[in-house]
């Protein structure tokens, strides 16, 4: 499945109860995308989020369902340092 790098900006801090977790991860399960894992920034107002999804719709479903922004979104692919090794 594809992988997309979400940037997010909030214009407050953040922060993600365990129910809130939850309803994002219902949310994303019922427009087909999963959360990979998320990077927080020093002032908790941006998130890098990596997702597998169908395309880039589905995010941007799941997010408006959500009520969250997502300002970027880009399909990715790995590149790592032991490819080259």
């Amino acid at each position: 499945m594809p992988r997309f790098l979400i940037e997010r900006n909030f214009a407050e801090q953040i922060e993600l109860t365990g129910d809130s977790a939850r309803l994002l991860k219902q949310i994303n399960d019922e427009e087909g995308v999963k959360w990979l894992f998320s990077f927080l920034s020093a002032d908790k107002k941006k998130t890098y989020c990596l997702y597998e999804a169908p395309d880039g719709e589905a995010i941007r479903a799941a997010a408006r369902r959500m009520n969250m922004p997502a300002d970027v979104i880009v399909e990715i692919s790995d590149l790592r340092p032991e490819m080259f090794n």
